[in-house]
C-alpha cells in the first residue's frame, strides 16, 4: 500500500513520449501541477523569480516563433502520423 505523499507524487508526474526527428523518445518525466519542476527526479516548487523568466521567455520565444509557424504545423504534422501509427494515440 503506497502512502498518501507517495500518491500525490505521482499523480503529478507523467511520462511522456515524444516524437522528435521521427524517432520515438520514452520515458521523459514531465509536471503536472502549475508551479512545479522535476528537478533530480523530485518534484520542486519553482521560485517567483524563475516563472517570470520563464513567462517572459515564452513570450519571447513566441515572437520568434511565429514566421516560422507553418512550417512547425507541417512536421506536427508529420509526428501525429508516426505516433498514430505506432500506437501511442
Amino acid at each position: 500500500m503506497i502512502k498518501f505523499r507517495e500518491f500525490l507524487f505521482e499523480s503529478s508526474i507523467a511520462r511522456t513520449t515524444r516524437v522528435r526527428a521521427g524517432k520515438i523518445q520514452r520515458r521523459k518525466l514531465v509536471s503536472l501541477r502549475p508551479g512545479y519542476k522535476i528537478q533530480d527526479g523530485k518534484l520542486v516548487r519553482m521560485t517567483q523569480q524563475e516563472k517570470m523568466r520563464r513567462h517572459y521567455a515564452q513570450i519571447k520565444a513566441a515572437r520568434k516563433r511565429k514566421p516560422m509557424i507553418r512550417q512547425i504545423l507541417k512536421k506536427r504534422n508529420l509526428s501525429m502520423r508516426i505516433r498514430t501509427r505506432s500506437g501511442l494515440k
